[in-house]
């Protein structure tokens, strides 16, 4: 067809679209729901400049997908993340799991587990098998893949920083099993810089912390030619508010800085290579999730191979898996969040993932029952058996539209990268808190636009439903798990050699003061039955333990309300409040506890700080007796608990009874985040004066703290509670 031919063509759309559109369509820009600019018509010549067209699958710079039959001949693997308490109940889902369809096994673990400290620890009581399975030794491992063929399961373990224990239990849980490292397939996530980043689940200090990662690729790339040593993570980056192209530059950044660690640590770079794998968040921007995971495709082999010239085209390779978005599902008619798991789960196929997470619809509520992990799993085999889209690779490819997105956003993150380059890379950068600095003001911008709706949230801000749907959750009796992991834990002490102990945790220390492989000294110490906490506190006595200092950006809110009306009006509300007790309301908002996940804290302490509160957010992994001492030095109107992780139910009433011990019983506390309706009555009870569920705007939590301060501080019980399901996207 001729050139002109096709502008008259062209011509003609735009005079008919101008007859519909308000704007001039060709100037018209609108944006996807993540934030990347959209233009309302792509044709061919959008690709004029685009040089990644006519690559085929399988072949570099594999922008349509790693392998060249992709799901044709094989269907991506269906891997369910979970961990459900003790050992015996996460086994007995597995084998459930299996047995239903799915091929590939991701542990979760507990809070306690992931910050290597043992069950028995007096202030992580109230975490342990909150949001895993807890483990403690060799032995609790065995339990969980007991009766699992491990010569046969791909298992993949979202653990960082204790790695090492973990992994070293897992490898000799499997030799007891009488299977071989060198037989074991999965994924050890391993990824501590985004720990640093947003997930907080680090222990060590960066530098010790990347050593600890170089000695893991070293060991799986020589001993485990089956496993991969690294997942790289986006998918939290996403989790914690980072658009697109943040989430693809710092997840490419990231895997450059450990390539670059592993050459300096003298590693053949194909030996590493081929044994990274990485870990996307799928949101409910469909095309651009689509174009998402092609684009990260491109820029690793691009940037692996201008970098680090492999020989092994693995290496090349961007092998992913993809977990559909955990900050999309909401707690307000949690039904519809099947629906929005179903098109993040198509978006993650269509864009190529080798292995799928699909989330339950109660995750905003609990941890998932057995029946929401049900309709997870089988929205997964249902996309496999019943639609088709398995059939054709990179069903996608070629049309204008993906392949500009494709386009902008590998630019896009280019760009990102450049900026990390600038700073002395990934590691330099995290420590000057650029990351988290870019990450924190895009989910505080982010979660203003909901708050005002202008980006809606179906049944949050828009459309609520008359009736909410009553959902059985599963609730962990938190005693019960306790007791029986304690009990064997210390059976396991009672019935080790504890000179063989010592002598593996004492080689242990010193090869961290020296040179020696420190994942190969965790296998023979948990060989010995060390506990993961000692092997922890043995590396720690050496390397120490790291504390991140928190911030709150500012200036988002106050921007999006600069001109609503309701918002200058608790601005002055806050002005009569700071004339009436002469200084401003002051909250502290605080993380009790071993939950790292603090997107909400920021956000509402970001939205507070503009409405003019004066707010102290407080440091993570806090005890009740820290917060109450901080909030008592502080002199605080309001504590203010972000809680996620599910150990509300014991923490916060120990905080309440610090309170009144420390002599601040006038002290007001609120709770925030995911607390199942049937946890608020008993957080009332205990003395707390609101619970803001998930979905609460920042403007009520306002709005409803002032209310509190309204109440003498001699008589604080006298407040009643607000409706905690008031409102839309933040709740803390």
């Amino acid at each position: 067809m001729s050139a002109d031919s096709d502008a008259a063509r062209h011509a003609r759309w735009v005079e008919a679209a101008r007859k519909e559109l308000t704007a001039d369509p060709e100037a018209a820009l609108g944006r996807s729901p993540s934030g990347v600019a959209l233009r309302p018509l792509y044709t061919e010549r959008d690709l004029a400049d685009v040089d990644h067209l006519g690559s085929f699958p399988g072949q570099a710079p594999f922008v349509r997908g790693v392998r060249a039959s992709m799901y044709a001949s094989r269907a991506w693997t269906l891997r369910q993340y979970a961990g459900f308490s003790t050992p015996e109940q996460t086994n007995a889902f597995f084998r459930r799991a299996l047995a239903a369809g799915q091929r590939g096994l991701s542990v979760a673990f507990d809070l306690p587990t992931h910050r290597g400290y043992d069950s028995d620890e007096r202030h992580v009581a109230g975490d342990v098998g909150k949001a895993g399975v807890a483990i403690d030794t060799v032995e609790d491992l065995k339990l969980v893949f007991e009766g699992i063929p491990l010569e046969q399961t791909s298992v993949s373990m979202t653990m960082n920083g204790a790695v090492l224990p973990v992994l070293a239990g897992f490898i000799v849980a499997a030799e007891e099993q009488g299977v071989a490292r060198e037989r074991l397939s999965g994924t050890i996530q391993n990824d501590i810089l985004k720990e640093f980043m947003v997930r907080n689940t680090y222990i060590y200090p960066p530098a010790p912390s990347l050593r600890i990662v170089a000695d893991v690729l070293e060991y799986v790339s020589r001993q485990m030619p089956r496993f991969n040593s690294l997942s790289i993570s986006g998918y939290h980056m996403q989790e914690a508010g980072a658009p697109p192209a943040l989430e693809l530059g710092y997840t490419i950044a990231d895997g450059l800085e450990y390539l670059r660690v592993a050459r300096e640590r003298g590693l053949d770079v194909d030996a590493v290579g081929r044994t990274l794998s990485f870990f996307f968040g799928i949101g409910p921007d469909f095309f651009v999730e689509v174009a998402k995971l092609r684009a990260a495709r491109l820029l690793w082999a691009t940037l692996v191979d201008q970098r680090f010239q492999p020989k092994d085209q693995r290496t090349r390779m961007l092998r992913t898996h993809c977990q559909t978005s955990g900050i999309s599902l909401t707690a307000q008619d949690p039904l519809n969040n099947v629906v929005r798991t179903t098109v993040e789960a198509l978006a993650a196929v269509l864009g190529g993932t080798q292995s799928l997470h699909t989330n339950a619809y109660d995750e905003a509520l609990a941890l998932p029952s057995e029946r929401s992990a049900r309709i997870a799993r089988n929205t997964q085999l249902i996309l496999q058996h019943e639609t088709g889209v398995a059939s054709v690779v990179d069903p996608l490819g070629g049309s204008y539209y993906v392949e500009r997105l494709t386009h902008d956003l590998v630019q896009a993150a280019l760009g990102v990268i450049e900026e990390i380059d600038g700073l002395g890379g990934m590691t330099a950068a995290i420590q000057a808190r650029i990351p988290q600095r870019r990450i924190e003001r895009a989910a505080a911008e982010r979660q203003a636009r909901i708050d005002r709706g202008e980006d809606v949230i179906v049944g949050v801000n828009r459309f609520h439903a008359p009736d909410e749907p009553e959902l059985e959750l599963f609730v962990v009796d938190t005693k019960s798990v306790l007791t029986a992991q304690v009990a064997r834990l210390e059976r396991v002490r009672a019935e080790r050699d504890p000179a063989r102990v010592e002598r593996a945790l004492s080689a242990l220390e010193a090869g961290a003061r020296n040179a020696g492989n420190l994942l190969e000294l965790s296998v023979e110490a948990m060989r010995d039955r060390a506990s993961v906490g000692e092997v922890s506190r043995a590396l720690s006595r050496v390397f120490g333990r790291y504390e991140a200092t928190t911030m709150t950006v500012t200036g988002a809110f106050a921007a999006a309300y600069a001109h609503d009306e309701a918002w200058q009006a608790l601005l002055r509300e806050v002005e009569r409040f700071a004339e009436r007790e002469g200084r401003r309301p002051r909250i502290l908002l605080a993380k009790l506890g071993q939950d790292g996940h603090d997107r909400g804290a920021k956000v509402v302490a970001a939205g507070l700080s503009d409405l003019g509160f004066d707010v102290d957010l407080g440091p993570l992994f806090q005890t009740p007796a820290e917060v109450a001492r901080q909030a008592l030095e502080s002199d605080v109107h309001f504590v203010g608990i972000s809680t996620q992780a599910g150990a509300h139910l014991t923490l916060v009433p120990e905080l309440i009874a610090e309170l009144a011990r420390q002599g601040a019983e006038g002290v007001r506390v609120v709770v925030g985040g995911i607390v199942p309706a049937a946890d608020r009555a008993t957080l009332i009870a205990a003395g707390v004066l609101d619970v803001f569920g998930p979905g609460t705007q920042v403007i009520e939590i306002g709005r409803r703290l002032l209310q509190l301060g309204e109440v003498g501080a001699a008589d604080p019980s006298s407040a009643a509670p607000g409706d905690p399901d008031t409102g839309a996207a933040a709740g803390g």
